[in-house]
């Protein structure tokens, strides 16, 4: 462990000692899951607390990359060490673009084998510091699950989705336990605020994905509380919920201590010189919608062309992310023949990184039409801009939910009880007028910036969310 560690900020109001109390971050090695804990490590070093992130190179390489709103991590970052390990040689990295659920299951198996490696590195560690914190992926409670032989460590669980989408999933396991039934689940549902009617995890996950989180969920007795990216002024009622749940399955307290993103970037930063803000610069105020589906997301050909189609004919502004999207054959994205040319001045492709964060805190920009990945959410809503919904899998149709029914900052596009069907030019286009040309949309528009004002006042000094971070703090570098 370095021991000459210079503070990224100063915000040690405990006196903690550099080697007092060391955070390890152990992320997923999937791209979502990544940023966040790296976003986090960004805040939790501004305490003058030593990190260290810890995955395969491939992924450390691919997060360095996309990190954006600050420096370039470097290995040399104050307070952020870096710990790379390789990925075993006998193991085949599956590319997202051959086959996305081949790709998936890749990255649940090579999770698996971090195992080992870590927990050498971990018992290392801890003989160098008088306590060992492990802040660890949700879906890396397998690989973490050794730490229990280390006496001087702590671990806390974060969790990469929505409160929402968690309390509903742990709601719905006790339902089923319980054999509650339909008109007492239903009552219960009301007084929990989780809506009756919810997408299936059976029609969101694939069943090696569920048969994983249930791998995940035998190793959680190791924590001793749980972190989540996102905050009381979204999430209040589920976070309740959530703190009840946490108690009577005795997995500890619970920290919302997000957004993680930044909740401001300044122009002169090493993004704003991206082709896209270039143009935004020109455009009017709110009427721009950006269009981007992760890093996860997989589109037929067929559906790209009613897509592109849906956005030209509906006559509105738009910058249209096409690097990370996926087609299902393995293909490449091909944007018809003389696209570019007829969307010429009220369109842009991006087919390299966009900095999606700092599009969206534009002025210019006023709609975005999204997969509902959970990173994609909270930015949008730290900036102030309502959501087009098209939730492809996992946690996004919830998070969908959230955004459309509770936060009600948001539209559908993609309905889920209809997932498998065609996404029809037609209804992109009525979806994109009526978030950006519309009374409905005006009035989603504005409930959007009054809830992203309310979360970027929690994060400032003496706000609701820079209270509970601070108090996770003073609780992990306790005497």
């Amino acid at each position: 462990m370095a021991t000459n560690v210079t503070s990224l900020a100063n915000h040690n109001q405990n006196g903690t000692k550099q080697e007092d109390v060391v955070i390890v971050m152990v992320p997923f090695p999937a791209q979502g899951h990544l940023n966040q804990l790296l976003h986090l490590s960004r805040l939790v070093s501004s305490y003058n607390l030593p990190i260290h992130y810890v995955g395969f190179n491939t992924s450390i390489r691919q997060a360095k990359l996309r990190v954006y709103g600050w420096d370039p991590i470097t290995n040399t970052t104050p307070n952020i060490h870096v710990k790379e390990i390789p990925i075993p040689s006998s193991y085949n990295v599956q590319s997202p673009c051959s086959n996305m659920s081949k790709f998936i299951a890749s990255t649940l198996d090579l999770s698996l084998t971090l195992r080992e490696l870590l927990i050498a590195f971990l018992i290392e560690l801890s003989s160098t510091t008088r306590r060992l914190v492990i802040v660890y992926d949700s879906l890396m409670a397998f690989v973490v699950q050794d730490i229990v032989s280390i006496p001087n460590v702590e671990a806390y669980c974060f969790h990469p989705v929505s409160a929402f989408t968690t309390s509903s999933i742990i709601w719905e396991s006790i339902e089923k336990f319980l054999h509650l039934p339909t008109f007492l689940g239903k009552f219960a549902r009301k007084l929990l605020k989780i809506p009756i009617e919810l997408p299936s995890l059976e029609s969101s996950f694939t069943h090696e994905f569920l048969d994983f989180l249930s791998m995940q969920d035998k190793h959680h007795n190791i924590c001793s509380g749980n972190l989540f990216d996102t905050c009381k002024v979204v999430e209040g009622p589920y976070l309740e919920i959530l703190a009840k749940l946490h108690r009577l399955l005795r997995r500890g307290n619970q920290w919302a201590i997000g957004p993680f993103n930044p909740i401001k970037i300044p122009k002169d930063s090493k993004d704003h010189c991206h082709k896209c803000l270039r143009w935004l610069d020109k455009q009017e105020p709110n009427s721009v919608i950006l269009v981007s589906f992760g890093t996860t997301s997989s589109l037929s050909s067929d559906q790209i062309k009613e897509l592109a189609m849906g956005l030209e004919k509906s006559d509105q502004k738009f910058i249209w992310v096409v690097r990370d999207v996926l087609l299902g054959e393995g293909q490449e994205v091909n944007i018809p023949n003389g696209y570019e040319e007829r969307i010429h001045g009220r369109g842009i492709i991006v087919k390299d990184w966009a900095p999606q964060l700092e599009i969206l805190g534009h002025s210019s920009t006023g709609g975005f039409l999204s997969h509902c990945g959970w990173n994609s959410c909270m930015e949008s809503i730290t900036m102030g801009v309502p959501i087009a919904s098209w939730p492809m899998s996992f946690d996004q149709p919830r998070n969908a939910v959230l955004v459309t029914n509770v936060l009600k900052v948001g539209i559908v596009v993609k309905d889920w009880e209809r997932h498998d069907d065609l996404v029809t030019f037609t209804i992109v286009e009525n979806a994109v007028r009526k978030l950006m040309d519309s009374p409905e949309g005006d009035e989603m528009r504005t409930r959007a910036m009054e809830l992203g004002k309310k979360v970027r006042e929690s994060m400032m000094d003496g706000g609701i969310s820079r209270k509970v971070m601070d108090s996770f703090i003073a609780h992990v570098t306790r005497d």
